[in-house]
């Protein structure tokens, strides 16, 4: 009770200096948030209407977070309007009580998106051409105990949060599906779910070396937590960079099938028509929600 009463005061505090959008909750925004692992970055939490009567909260941990909510911030303008979807399958309760965290990308994108211990697999020759394109060796690792060491514990203290491992879940499109898959495979025990929209297979934006999926295969059958314990939500389009994901995902729903997972526990789905960008993500997000959060 004393526990709850600490956070339950926090929370006011700090909603206190949230922007409110009418209908849709309220979204509070951490600027240049410190680490040790990696550098500064904005931090945007949104948080339901009603909070915190209805705690404690599931959280998703949301990576490209400028692309969430604002479309000042978000690429090309199109936010994937995350705060109004939650808002309205809380409403006609499709989904649990959730709080979002969207965690802001800066210009080592792909440094810290890039799965670290995929790469070190890799041939010398092909990390090389990766380091070439990116400008640097992956910092993955560094990011994802950022997240799990230094954000979810103050994400955990100041607001009215769930903290067992099936109320907390990773989430984002491209590169950063790719990352969310990586992250609950490295932290079975924090990630009960992860969310992979348009997972970015190829991981390099300059060739298609299917060697690099290869990879990624292959550390996931070693790496991929158990099913009665995890849930995992794939999906990807028909057009632009979505083009090229059939074969590849096809090949990890194979190994999903392999380690127990069924539809209790997993899903793929296939968007025709859907482009590589932000609008298509907007429009498929209320879908993501209800397989990370069922009532």
């Amino acid at each position: 009770m004393i526990r709850l009463a600490i956070v339950f005061c926090l929370c006011t505090m700090t909603l206190s200096a949230q922007k409110k959008v009418p209908g849709n909750g309220r979204i509070q925004r951490f600027p240049h948030f410190p680490s040790n692992q990696v550098e500064p970055r904005n931090i945007d939490v949104w948080v339901p209407e009603d909070y915190p009567q209805k705690g404690p909260y599931s959280v998703i941990y949301m990576h490209d977070g400028q692309n969430l909510f604002d479309s000042t911030t978000a690429y090309g303008n199109i936010p994937w309007k995350a705060g109004e979807a939650a808002s309205a399958l809380l409403r006609d309760k499709k989904i649990a009580q959730c709080i979002i965290v969207g965690i802001h990308s800066n210009d080592k994108r792909f440094l810290e998106y890039n799965p670290q211990s995929i790469f070190k697999t890799l041939p010398a020759t092909l990390q090389q051409k990766l380091v070439a394109e990116y400008q640097g060796e992956p910092i993955s690792d560094a990011y994802l105990l950022f997240i799990v060491k230094e954000l979810k514990p103050f994400i955990d203290n100041t607001f009215y949060t769930s903290r067992v491992r099936e109320n907390t879940c990773i989430a984002g499109s491209s590169m950063g599906g790719l990352i969310s898959l990586y992250a609950m495979c490295e932290y079975p025990k924090v990630f009960g779910s992860a969310a992979c929209i348009s997972t970015h297979w190829p991981v390099s934006l300059k060739m298609n070396d299917a060697r690099i999926p290869k990879a990624i295969k292959a550390y996931l059958n070693k790496k991929l937590p158990p099913s009665t314990e995890h849930r995992v939500y794939f999906d990807h389009g028909t057009e632009t960079l979505d083009k090229q994901y059939a074969p590849y995902q096809k090949e990890i729903d194979a190994l999903m099938k392999e380690k127990g997972y069924s539809k209790k526990n997993w899903v793929t789905k296939v968007y025709s028509g859907a482009a590589h960008s932000e609008l298509y993500w907007q429009k498929r997000f209320p879908a993501v929600l209800k397989f990370l959060l069922p009532r």
